[in-house]
Order: C-alpha cells, then structure tokens, then sequence
C-alpha cells in the first residue's frame, strides 16, 4: 500500500466519520447510513477514495445528465465566479436574462417566461400556486403513482407512500389513478383500452369534485420514480382536452424527464402536447449548481401583469446556477447530447435490456425512452408478484461489486446513466447487470462484463 492509498483511504475514513456524526441524511434512520464517500469523477464514470471506479447507471439522482466534470460546464462556473457570484432577483443579471431566454426558446409557442427556483419540489410548488391565482380555484388533481418533491405542497401533490410522513398536508389535493397497463387499475389488456379507461377515470374525478372547483391537473410527463411509466398513446392528448374542456390548468412536471433524458428536449415532445405550466430541475443544468423553475404559457403570466405575484425565493435565478444553464443547454446543442440520448436508447439501451428480459425470468417488464428505463422485477411472470426487498437489495450489491452503480426503486432497476454516455459504456453496464442478475437469480446471462472495470 503506497503512502497516496493510505492517504485516500484515511481521506475516506475522515469524511464517514463526519458524516456520520454530524449529517443528517434524507430518507433514512441515521443509525443504519453510511453512504459511500466519491472522491471524483468523469463522463458516465465517479470512484471512491480507494480508486475503484462506478460507471453509472442512476446519474446520481436522475440529473447529472451531461455527467461528471464536463470541461465546458466547470469552465464556465469559473467564469461567471470571476465576473459575480450572487444577484438578487430585485435586479437584473445578464446570466438569468439569458438562461431564460435559452430555455423559453425550447418550448412551443406561447410559453415565455421562466420563474427560477433552487429545485425542482420549489417548482411544482410555485406552479400550483400560479394555477390556482390564475383560475381563482383551489384543487388540484395529482396521480397516486408519483412524485413531486418533499416540500409541503409537492409532498402533498405526490401520490405514492412517501407522502404519508407528512400528513396532514396542504387542502385541495386531490388523487387519481394514472395509466400503467402493467399493474392495470382498469382491467385492460392493450394500451389503447389503458389510455381510454384511464381517462374515463380521470373525467369521473373531475365531476366527482366539481370542475368548476379544480384549477389544476399535475401529472409526470413519463412518471419517474414510480416505475420510467410512458403513457400510452392518446393519454397525454386525452388529458389535454379534457382540461380545454373545463378550463383547468395542465402541469407538466419535466423534473426528471426533461432535457434530453428521453431523447427529446421535454418528454411532451413526443406527443405534441402544449401544457400551461412546465416544472423543471435536474437536466436543466446536470445539477452542477441547485436549480429549478417554472416556465409559465403567457396566459398564466398575464395574470400578473398589473398585479403582484406573492411568491419569491432568495436565490431565485442565482447568478452562478443560471450561468450553468446558458452553458448546459449551449453544450448539448453543440455536442448534439440529445439527438445521442435518442440513439443511445433505441440503438443500445432498448434492445440489450430487452434481452435480458429474455434471459431473466425475474424481469417481468421492460419501459423506457432515451436513457430512461426500468425493469420490473417479479417473483412470479404469472402472477406478477414483485421480487422482494431483499433480493433487490441483494441486485444492487452485485452490481456495486462489479463496478457498476444502479438505480433500485422498490421491485425496480431503473436504468437511467447520463446521456453522455457512449454506446460501448451503456452495453457494458448492461453487461455487468447481467451477471448480477444471474449470480442473485440464478439463469442463463449473456457472458462477460469485458474490461468495463478496467476504464
């Protein structure tokens, strides 16, 4: 062992030891943590302080989606540090003015303006307040299959068990059943039957809670943490009309899905729908710097014309945060990241996942865009059973120890690696999860992981 090794490792005992003592960890019981200590990375690959290397799978949290210390994107923090490092929003800073307009020029016709937040829960947040100041009406329909943030109005808009620690939250929300063919709620057997039954679900809510009282649907373009569903076809369309329909407001939460994570700029892309509001986060600037916001369609931000809006953020649309957006989106324009996402997803990701379904009697089913995707896990193909906590726990152990850092939600792999990831990165991963899968599960795999470690 050199004296470097000891050294990293004695680095990497330090920062445990701190943590331990003195961070307090989202999401867990503080006794049981212990997260592993990264002492760098680079493009889809981050490693410890003992040098071993991960190439990832989970983009660290669904964001890192230009990866790790993209040259364009530390150079430009460095310079707009030297130029000024915080503005606030009282004034004017060229870095917002211009993160902005880079971000309203993606979007359909009509949506213009943008309202800065630290993330993407202070997104949602502030975009169900402007619908209900727009409308004048107070409810909002969420789905049950979803997630929207922990702050209190995001954690109440949000439909699966993660919302039950804050309860009783903010009035007004109410849940619905969204599609997922797979675990159908509506007892059908195509995609077409899902997309209808669904909405006559949806439109029964609407009368059950009187329209005239709803000024909102949020839904996840392609739901995210609950499973990478992508709607069925007509879904998004259908939900659409029937807002037009009522006069209720459509939020679209791009949190996750946004920015080339699909292969497309937004998911709504690839159904043409115009929302009113757009929650976004993550992608917008691969989570170099807390950044969120709302892009507002120029009906909702003529309300506020003549009067105030009653909400506002410290570091809403912080100098260094928006810097790193205008370099972002500059860089995936050049580098053509979202067009690559695209291929990476139908050239490589789809079919080599859709071979271990082939190979996996435990993946039940396989979903996904771009480079966003899941696989169900299943005790039982007929039944549908969900492969326990144990052995999911026990997958992710196995992959971890060949180099390879997966995204395990519930009985789900979600495979959701940065799209900068090259086409031989994303089948060697593929690869190691193979054998994972094979060495927990037992079955047939599709041979070695190559060199993937070596890298």
């Amino acid at each position: 062992m050199t004296a470097d090794t000891e050294q990293d490792l004695s680095t990497d005992a330090r920062i445990r030891e701190l943590t331990r003592k003195h961070v307090f960890v989202s999401w867990s019981a503080q006794r049981t943590v212990d997260p592993l200590p990264i002492a760098g990375g680079e493009g889809a690959w981050f490693w410890d302080h003992s040098g071993r290397r991960y190439l990832d799978f989970s983009s660290q949290l669904v964001n890192v989606n230009l990866g790790y210390q993209h040259p364009g994107m530390t150079e430009a923090l460095q310079e707009a540090a030297a130029r000024i490092t915080t503005v606030a929003p009282s004034f004017a800073v060229e870095s917002r003015a211009e993160a902005a307009r880079a971000i309203a020029e993606l979007t359909p016709e009509g949506l213009d303006k943008v309202f800065f937040t630290n993330g993407g829960a202070e997104a949602t947040e502030n975009a169900i307040r402007m619908a209900r100041h727009h409308t004048g009406r107070h409810k909002v329909l969420a789905a049950y299959r979803s997630y929207h943030g922990s702050t209190a109005g995001a954690i109440a808009l949000t439909g699966e068990p993660r919302r039950w620690g804050s309860e009783p939250s903010i009035p007004g929300v109410v849940h619905f059943w969204g599609p997922y063919l797979y675990r159908t709620e509506f007892h059908a057997s195509t995609g077409a039957e899902e997309s209808e039954r669904a909405l006559t679900h949806l439109r029964h809510t609407i009368a059950a809670e009187g329209p005239q009282h709803v000024a909102a649907i949020i839904l996840e373009t392609v739901v995210g943490s609950n499973g990478i569903l992508v709607p069925p076809p007509g879904y998004l369309e259908g939900v659409r009309a029937l807002c037009d329909e009522h006069g209720i407001l459509l939020i679209l939460d791009e949190v996750m899905a946004g920015f080339g994570r699909t292969g497309a700029w937004f998911a709504f892309d690839h159904w043409g729908v115009r929302p009113d509001l757009i929650a976004f986060a993550k992608g917008v600037n691969s989570g170099y710097v807390p950044l969120g916001g709302v892009i507002i369609s120029d009906e909702v931000a003529a309300t506020f014309d003549d009067r105030p809006y009653p909400g506002g953020l410290t570091y809403s649309g912080h100098a260094l945060a928006t810097a790193s957006a205008v370099a972002a989106l500059r860089i995936m324009r050049e580098e053509g990241i979202v067009e690559h996402a695209a291929q990476v997803g139908e050239g490589t990701l789809g079919p080599a996942l859709q071979g271990l379904a082939e190979r996996h009697e435990a993946i039940g089913e396989v979903r996904g865009l771009g480079v966003f995707w899941a696989l169900e896990m299943v005790a039982d193909r007929a039944t549908r059973e969900p492969l326990g906590a144990d052995t999911m726990k026990a997958v992710h152990r196995a992959c971890t120890e060949r180099g390879l850092w997966p995204l395990v939600m519930g009985n789900r792999v979600h495979v959701v690696p940065p799209c900068v990831i090259s086409h031989e990165e994303a089948a060697d991963g593929v690869a190691i999860l193979d054998e994972a899968l094979g060495v927990v599960l037992g079955g047939e795999t599709g041979g070695t992981t190559g060199g993937a470690q070596a890298r």
